[in-house]
């Protein structure tokens, strides 16, 4: 029996329309699909109207796959692919697999001899990287830091050193409740030369991209409190 295809889905980033970004034939694509992988249906559901679908949800099949669920979970989650149907990945923003669970699914994937498509669509980190000025030949992603200060200003410091040794991009995230502490922990670790982008709400109405000396933004502390945003540290040439 042939195998169905997995589609790796983007979500916008910020409050766009699908069809800003992905398109026509991608997007009938999409909503011809009757099964997916998601983080949160309510999210999921959001999506596909406004991607164009016109059916009944209760058509669609969703399985849940976040922070929460189990690796031991993923085999029944591609039986339908097995079986021969397509199936989409959703993530909550911008491309699964970047900083999500996604990837368990997409390895399992792979050693059942499914073919896996992505879809092209945004990524705040590819995107922030790009408008950082920053080395984009030789870049690290670290995801989230510790939450503990002081655990959080050693990782600070230990990516400073490696910007420096190996004239690579460090890049990072945070919760954005916890945005604010993480510039203060920021601006306390590293030196006055060092370079640092904030990147915030990329693709939205209010986007902010800004790259300062960290002796520069002392004198400049934007306001990032619950905002998504995208941290890049250069202590390169």
């Amino acid at each position: 029996m042939k195998k169905g295809k997995l589609y790796l889905i983007p979500l916008p980033i910020s409050n766009g329309s699908p069809e800003d970004f992905i398109p026509p034939v991608r997007l009938s694509l999409i909503v011809s699909l009757t099964y997916f992988v998601v983080e949160e249906p309510r999210t999921a559901r959001r999506f596909l109207r406004k991607a164009g679908y016109q059916g009944h949800f209760e058509e669609i099949q969703f399985h849940v796959l976040n922070e929460h669920t189990s690796i031991t979970d993923i085999p029944a989650m591609i039986a339908p692919l097995i079986s021969g149907n397509d199936m989409g990945l959703l993530s909550e923003a911008g491309m699964p697999c970047i900083a999500d669970p996604g990837a368990w699914l997409v390895a399992t994937a792979h050693q059942n001899g499914i073919r896996v498509v992505p879809l092209s669509g945004p990524s705040s980190i590819t995107l922030a990287l790009a408008a950082s000025g920053f080395n984009g030949q030789n870049f690290a992603f670290h995801g989230y830091l510790p939450v503990k200060s002081k655990e959080r200003e050693e990782k600070i410091k230990y990516m400073e050193k490696l910007s420096g040794a190996g004239n690579q991009t460090q890049i990072f995230i945070e919760a954005p409740y916890r945005n604010n502490g993480m510039m203060e922990s920021i601006l306390k670790t590293c030196h006055s030369g060092t370079r640092l982008c904030v990147a915030c709400n990329i693709t939205g109405d209010d986007e902010y991209i800004k790259t300062l000396s960290i002796g520069e933004w002392k004198k400049e502390k934007p306001a990032l409190h619950k905002k998504p945003c995208v941290f890049l540290i250069y202590n390169g040439i």
